[in-house]
């Protein structure tokens, strides 16, 4: 295997990235030699199974950093610039960063039962600061701090419930039109200044995200069935288009929305 990005001083900042589609991407980069910091949100218990996937991340023999911070607090966003700077000295620089955050609110937007089991204007507020508005909010610091390489790429994953209704998904669909919006009109702002900014729609994917919406099993199995290679889509298949906008050839592609779901969404 050709690890393009070794030796680059190059990193992947990872949001989000302890699991599902920012723990396939980081896996995936650091196996071509880029060097990955990643901030996830964990509990104590969780943390051995999480350690065991971080050091597979080391053991392609690139430098790792981690944080368990919240990406929506500023004060732990600051923590984590501070150690960037102290690590990167005057030479390393962020290729990617990748937003990965799923952390909305599955209330329905109707109930018959307490008003507080329905979705509430704070509920929707939240969910979308977690997983879109903290996107440009890191991408911002980031940029001021002069922390970015000459040609970065900045990726936010996507999904089809941003044009499709699906039970208790009302504030994470509002979260990935945010999402989609807030990008393109980054990828047109920041353009000049060398950063490409893109999101990833990605088919169905058996995560421990999608476990949490209502009636998973079912959606799964709807997937399966649409999708025209038989299989729902896997990390992987992500975070593989993840690496490819990061290459030099993808540097022509900027504020879009890719759809990688082998074919599913056609039917």
């Amino acid at each position: 295997m050709t690890k393009e990005f070794k030796n680059k001083n190059e990193w992947g900042l990872i949001l989000g990235g302890s699991s599902g589609l920012g723990l396939a991407s980081a896996k995936k980069l650091a196996s071509h030699g880029m060097n990955i910091c990643i901030v996830h949100r964990n509990l104590r218990g969780e943390m051995t199974e999480v350690q065991d996937h971080f050091k597979m991340i080391e053991n392609n023999g690139v430098s790792f950093m981690s944080f368990n911070k919240d990406v929506c607090r500023k004060e732990h966003l600051e923590e984590v610039v501070k150690a960037m700077k102290e690590k990167f000295g005057n030479e390393a620089k962020i290729k990617v960063l990748v937003h990965s955050i799923a952390r909305g609110n599955l209330k329905p937007m109707r109930s018959e039962g307490a008003s507080d089991q329905v979705l509430s204007g704070t509920d929707l507020s939240l969910t979308i600061q977690a997983m879109a508005i903290s996107m440009y909010d890191w991408t911002q610091r980031m940029y001021f701090e002069g922390l970015f390489s000459k040609e970065a790429s900045i990726i936010g994953f996507t999904s089809e419930g941003n044009v499709k209704v699906i039970e208790g998904y009302g504030a994470v669909s509002a979260a990935k039109v945010t999402l989609e919006s807030i990008s393109r009109q980054m990828a047109v702002e920041f353009a000049v200044k060398g950063l490409r900014v893109n999101c990833i729609q990605a088919g169905v994917t058996d995560t421990r995200s999608l476990r949490m919406i209502p009636k998973s099993s079912q959606i799964i199995e709807i997937a399966r069935k649409r999708n025209p290679n038989g299989r729902i889509t896997r990390p992987e298949d992500v975070a593989d288009v993840v690496y490819l906008l990061c290459k030099e050839e993808s540097r022509w592609i900027n504020g879009t929305t890719l759809i990688v779901d082998g074919g599913e969404h056609l039917r």
